[in-house]
């Protein structure tokens, strides 16, 4: 078959005849936007060139390398690092799960659209993996606390990354049932429980994060009767949940209302009770539009944990704060900030790419 005229081969997909035509479309299409390309070309290039002059010149990078162990584990106990080691080989063995059960969904997919029917239903792989994502999120709570064999470990030693992937990590684990549970219950019939919701979501939002951290480390301990010692690093997860819970509530409640009610309907046709279409119609279809905006909201809990520092947790943020006011290393705030966020750009952008994987599977 003879291919189209105007068709390129993919191989081919980057001539530089093309790049051209893509710098003159998008770049240089008239004179002022060639004027603004050239403009934004020169100062891109002057602050790149006097960046790089100063990070090789006159930055001085040992204020990171002397500090790298604090800044990823704070003052962890040098014997007992390896606790940390063992908990990321978990971390990354759930990941590498998550990876390839995300691959054999693809193939079984594939291979269930080739076969005419299958005799019996193929097990679902995503109730095993958040079993067994329990199962790790409990061992590596328990190797960096210690306990039952292990010598403890307080929280108050805990800091840099670690402290801040756990509180996060922590946060979005609670966070995210409860405001799925917010936002059905603002969809609920029952006037109580959807005034509760509603009026929940909406005192929560209309609050700053600062403030809602404030009384839980300081209104925490009277609220619980008998409980005037609660862990600083618990009642940080705790504002941060009751927080990003509304917000989420409200992206999960877009991805309900998004939905047919068409959809509902055909389940209860097909003899569903309200719970089963709620679970495996309904909820899964919704999840999957406001993955965006959840994953967004996951970003944004991520960041805001460097508020903890004014508590006086020593997070990522707060022991950079902490390495400045060593003698030797006075004034160097530049090279500690900017390591600083280029960990959180990390986290950040992986995230983001996360969010782009789970979004293309859902299609898939």
């Amino acid at each position: 078959m003879t291919p189209k005229t105007g068709a390129m081969p993919r191989s081919t997909a980057s001539t530089p005849a093309q790049i051209q035509r893509w710098l003159k479309r998008n770049l240089f299409n008239g004179w002022f936007n060639s004027l603004l390309t050239l403009v934004c070309l020169a100062v891109i290039t002057w602050i790149a060139i006097h960046l790089l002059r100063w990070a090789t010149t006159q930055a001085q990078w040992a204020v990171v390398t002397t500090n790298l162990p604090l800044f990823f584990v704070g003052r962890y106990p040098v014997q007992q690092i390896w606790r940390v080691w063992a908990a990321l080989a978990i971390a990354l063995a759930m990941v590498g799960v998550w990876w390839q059960a995300g691959t054999w969904k693809q193939k079984n997919t594939q291979t269930a659209a080739g076969s005419p029917s299958s005799p019996l239903p193929s097990p679902s792989p995503q109730a095993l993996f958040f079993i067994l994502l329990l199962i790790a999120f409990c061992c590596i709570l328990w190797l960096l606390a210690g306990g039952l064999g292990l010598p403890r470990v307080g929280t108050n030693l805990w800091g840099g990354l670690l402290l801040t992937l756990v509180v996060a990590i922590t946060s979005i684990v609670l966070a995210f049932p409860f405001g799925v549970l917010l936002a059905l219950g603002r969809q609920s019939s029952l006037p109580i429980l959807q005034g509760f919701c509603t009026v929940y979501i909406e005192l929560i939002r209309g609050l700053p994060l600062i403030g809602i951290l404030f009384m839980a480390q300081v209104m925490l301990p009277l609220v619980l009767p008998g409980q005037p010692n609660i862990d600083r690093v618990v009642r940080a997860i705790a504002g941060l949940v009751l927080f990003n819970a509304a917000y989420l509530a409200e992206n999960v409640r877009g991805g309900l209302q998004s939905i047919p009610r068409g959809q509902t309907e055909a389940a209860k046709a097909l003899g569903l009770n309200p719970f089963l279409t709620l679970r495996l119609v309904v909820l899964p279809q919704a999840l999957r539009i406001a993955i965006p905006g959840i994953v967004g909201q996951f970003i944004s809990l991520f960041k805001d944990t460097s508020l903890l520092a004014l508590f006086a947790l020593l997070e990522l943020t707060g022991i950079g704060r902490s390495i400045l006011a060593q003698p030797q290393f006075l004034g160097r705030y530049a090279e500690v900030y900017l390591f600083v966020g280029l960990l959180y750009w990390v986290f950040c952008f992986t995230m983001s790419r996360i969010s782009r994987r789970l979004e293309r599977g859902s299609r898939g």
